[in-house]
């Protein structure tokens, strides 16, 4: 495990080849492939465009979203949003997902390959998920060779060397080059319900399985044998049986490539993997270029998709619930930017008391609808973090406040329409989209940064054409919430 505290990123790269350069068209998913990518919080779209989005997944759904189209998307999201779920609950869902999913490619003529998509920082549940995709295949009569784990997101700067995690920083000293941690080493780590002591991704993989998995047998795909070629790629990936977890390192969008093609090389020798991945990998793995940020006129042909019943408002909502420290610093500057911008907070003490809980919310309501009849409005719960007895009983609560926030944004729809909704944070983002605004099926327009920060249109229901901007809580510079504001404004008439 490597010592806390930055290290140079040259240094830890020196002795690796150099990166090898692979174009995305040189990566070319069979005509009936589709990874089918359960997304346990809405922040795995931000890398990618023009590619379906469920919010639920029954059968009819999904084989909407996987019909041959007149270009069909060789990945399609659904939204499980099992994050905020406890473990039994989250394995169960994966399951019904498989299911669902399995049939509708039956009908649709389409293979589905199925990954788990979850938090390049290590949070989430692993390995319920993984066991639950294996399973849940092993019903369906396929029996999984190997899971593959690459949490890389290098856009995010989150990268992995040698077997294990960092998130890389920006040096004091710009001479010295970008620094990196290992994640053991930062706050998410000391997640309430999922954190962790290693960021060596074979000891990771120990402590989650309680040992059922040792290091030892967890097989590593090091920087060496990415850039060495396919072949060295496929090899390994070939021998890979039983089940196997296998770690793969990645420090740019060209390593995620080449670990893309070497893997497509082995499943067409008859290898059937599973992955549990960061953002960046699906991109890789159905040769998507990495989409330019939306511009103005894009945003604005979002919102002539559709219209609904209720008045437009004169600004857009902006709801902020992560509690990481970046989404913190986040808020600040923009409420620095714009002191005009109101802001209103959902107490969390005030939403986890039933005596004050309705009240409290029929407040925010009311302030939210007066500040959108003049522009932009900010709502934010408390920035202090609410923990509960142990790690379950914090899931609960989270999911309390989240409640919350879900309320006050349906009550505000029903009454305006925003032009823009951004939600900060992924179990927020999550509860907006599906249970505040009413989305089942959407698009993936964009990002809204470089590589960051999804844009969604719903296709249908009362969100038609509204923009939705899901906003992960630990991406972004310090000013990245205040330019996605400001650009939205932009394309708002």
């Amino acid at each position: 495990m490597p010592e806390p505290g930055p290290v140079a990123e040259q240094e830890l790269l020196a002795g690796y080849p150099p990166v090898r350069p692979i174009p995305p068209e040189d990566i070319r998913p069979t005509a009936d492939e589709v990874l089918v990518v359960l997304d346990d919080d809405p922040t795995g779209t931000q890398p990618v465009a023009r590619v379906p989005v469920l919010t639920r997944w029954r059968e009819e759904d999904l084989a909407w979203a996987l019909d041959d189209r007149a270009e069909r998307p060789h990945a399609v999201y659904v939204l499980t949003n099992s994050r905020s779920l406890p473990a039994a609950q989250a394995m169960a869902r994966t399951r019904e997902v498989v299911a669902a999913a399995s049939a509708a490619a039956t009908r649709s003529g389409v293979r589905p390959v199925f990954v788990s998509r979850s938090d390049s920082t290590l949070r989430g549940h692993f390995p319920a998920e993984t066991d639950a995709l294996v399973a849940g295949l092993a019903e369906q009569g396929a029996a999984v060779d190997g899971v593959l784990m690459v949490p890389a997101f290098p856009d995010a700067g989150r990268v992995t060397i040698g077997g294990v995690h960092y998130l890389r920083q920006p040096a004091a000293d710009p001479q010295t080059g970008p620094l990196l941690v290992p994640v053991n080493d930062t706050e998410f780590a000391r997640d309430a319900t999922f954190g962790y002591g290693t960021a060596d991704l074979p000891g990771y993989v120990q402590e989650k399985t309680a040992g059922r998995i040792r290091a030892e047998q967890v097989l590593r795909v090091d920087l060496r044998v990415l850039r060495s070629g396919t072949e060295a790629v496929r090899e390994v990936l070939a021998a890979v049986t039983g089940g196997t977890v296998v770690v793969a390192d990645a420090v740019a969008e060209d390593d995620l490539r080449a670990l893309a093609l070497g893997l497509a090389a082995a499943e067409a020798h008859g290898r059937r993997f599973v992955y549990r991945v960061g953002p960046s990998f699906v991109r890789a793995r159905i040769g998507q270029a990495q989409p330019q940020p939306l511009t103005t006129a894009a945003l604005r042909a979002a919102r002539a998709m559709g219209t609904t019943g209720v008045p437009p408002a004169a600004g857009g909502l902006v709801v902020v619930g992560s509690h990481v420290d970046l989404t913190t610093r986040q808020l600040a500057h923009l409420q620095a930017t714009r002191p005009d911008l109101p802001a209103i907070e959902i107490e969390a003490p005030a939403v986890l008391s039933e005596d004050s809980r309705a009240e409290h919310l029929q407040a925010v309501v009311q302030r939210v609808l007066t500040g959108l009849a003049a522009g932009d409005v900010l709502v934010h719960t408390s920035r202090t973090l609410v923990r509960g007895r142990d790690a379950e009983d914090s899931l609960a609560q989270a999911r309390s406040v989240s409640a919350a926030v879900v309320q006050v944004v349906r009550a505000v729809i029903e009454q305006v329409r925003p032009a823009f909704v951004v939600a900060k944070g992924g179990i927020t983002s999550s509860d907006v989209a599906t249970a505040g605004l009413g989305i089942h099926r959407a698009e993936v327009l964009g990002p809204m940064l470089p590589g960051l920060v999804s844009a969604w249109a719903a296709v249908e229901g009362p969100a038609a054409g509204l923009p939705y901007v899901v906003f992960a809580g630990n991406v972004g510079a310090q000013d990245s919430l205040t330019e996605v504001v400001r650009r939205l404004d932009e394309a708002t008439d």
